[in-house]
């Protein structure tokens, strides 16, 4: 069992850390930034160290002051969360080359499944679906458009060692394959150092479909059900659901077990998530995130394993705590997050005090969030503020039961996306289940009153 962990994150997921953590009697250190001296972790890790500027850079990227900051406290292990270094080769490597254990899966794992085409062939050769697209690295725009009239428009030209949306852009036709991908080789190469792409075929009106996995360091490897992750904005999920509604038990069993044949692969460990698009004529691998990810209490609500306490036990040598036939999902759970954001200026993050904050409780619902009432939300990361997960018997009653949450929630001193998050829940289209990933822009689309901060109750169909 691990003695000491140095947490390399912030936020909400550092807070969820230290409590696993401490349930299991394990220290804790905490490494933060200047500009998150106020918030939770800070408070409730055993130990919390500043290791440089708000800038990421300076501190939560910032290696070397990490490492040596493990190794002066004697940590056995870094957990890293999520985004960050959680997903960076060189990072897990320099940890266990200096005698610390990376929570997470191995570099090898973690370099197989960045580079999204690699990850793609290798699930080719696996047996598990991919999208119709090239076989490899597509050279330039005129090979993108030979290989676009093969598999037909629309198109997606895709970075290879992409995330976040970044590095993406459609084709719908032959005019438009030259500058799209111009523009996505270019950001990919800002965004990521690399500006090498891959093309797919564009599954219409999709929806996003992740399946979380985790393994051991025996080879045990088993699956946790499946999310819904259909309801994003500009490729940023906002709302999150397990189990997923829109599948038939047949498709249920089958996306399960391809998740399962993408693990054992790589003979995954830790935790994990295999995502695919589900279009009308099935469902395909997209990416494999090698990290635990920001909607993981949906799946804890519905199957009541704690992720990050298995993490936390995985890295410390001992087997799974579940078995693949002991997994049973109950109810239905939802996830959202809720954002200092500015509507009425198409969601601009607007960071600010929190000047007032009272969060919902009660039975079947759950809070993650690292700030308090005087708090700050910085502007130099993500806006998010706090994720509200409900479970009940089924989807219906859960979406009764997060709006009644995101009622109870009170925030003051920066404008944020309740109100926003409460239109969807009183949204028809949403309760029949009738979403996917370009719901959200339909909807703002159609009412035009939301852009402005109205909630409006009426279906937008």
């Amino acid at each position: 069992m691990l003695k000491r962990v140095l947490i390399a994150n912030r936020g909400e997921i550092a807070m969820r850390i230290i409590r696993a953590a401490r349930q299991l009697g394990i220290e804790t250190v905490l490494v933060y930034s200047r500009a998150d001296s106020d918030t939770k972790p800070v408070r409730f890790a055993t130990k919390a160290i500043c290791v440089g500027s708000a800038a990421a850079s300076g501190s939560y990227l910032n290696q070397e002051s990490i490492i040596q900051t493990a190794l002066s406290m004697g940590c056995d292990a870094i957990h890293p969360g999520y985004g960050f270094l959680s997903e960076n080769v060189e990072f897990a490597e320099k940890c266990i080359s200096h005698g610390i254990r990376f929570i997470g899966p191995t570099p090898e794992v973690i370099r197989q499944m960045g580079d999204k085409q690699s990850a793609r062939m290798l699930m080719r050769t696996s047996g598990v679906p991919t999208v119709p697209g090239s076989d490899g690295i597509v050279a330039d725009a005129a090979e993108a458009r030979n290989l676009a009239e093969q598999v037909g428009y629309p198109v997606l030209l895709k970075a290879t060692a992409g995330g976040g949306g970044r590095g993406m852009r459609i084709a719908r036709d032959g005019s438009e394959i030259g500058s799209a991908f111009s523009v996505a080789a270019a950001e990919a190469s800002a965004a990521f150092g690399d500006g090498r792409l891959y093309l797919e075929k564009l599954i219409r009106d999709p929806r996003h479909i992740e399946v979380q996995i985790l393994g051991d360091l025996n080879g045990n490897i088993i699956h946790l059900g499946e999310r819904d992750c259909s309801l994003q904005r500009r490729n940023q999920k906002m709302i999150e659901e397990s189990p997923a509604y829109c599948l038939d038990e047949e498709t249920r069993q089958r996306i399960r077990e391809a998740a399962l044949k993408a693990a054992k692969a790589v003979n995954y460990s830790s935790a994990g998530t295999v995502e695919f698009v589900l279009g009308e004529d099935g469902f395909y691998f997209i990416e494999m995130n090698t990290r635990i990810q920001v909607e993981h209490p949906v799946t804890e609500m519905v199957t009541g394993v704690d992720l990050v306490r298995e993490q936390l036990m995985i890295a410390g040598g001992d087997p799974l705590s579940v078995r693949q036939e002991d997994v049973k999902l109950s109810g239905a759970a939802i996830e959202c997050r809720i954002n200092a954001e500015d509507i009425s200026r198409n969601f601009a993050p607007s960071p600010g005090t929190i000047t007032k904050l009272h969060f919902p409780c009660g039975t079947g619902i759950r809070v993650e969030s690292a700030l308090v009432s005087g708090s700050t939300v910085s502007p130099w990361y993500d806006s998010m503020i706090a994720k509200v997960i409900v479970q009940a018997a089924n989807r219906q009653e859960s979406i009764r039961k997060m709006k009644t949450a995101l009622d109870e929630t009170i925030i003051g001193g920066v404008p944020t996306n309740i109100d926003f998050l409460k239109a969807v829940m009183d949204d028809s289209e949403y309760k029949d289940g009738k979403v996917d990933t370009g719901y959200i822009s339909r909807m703002l689309e159609a009412s035009p009153g939301l852009r402005e901060g109205v909630p409006c109750k009426q279906s937008h169909s």
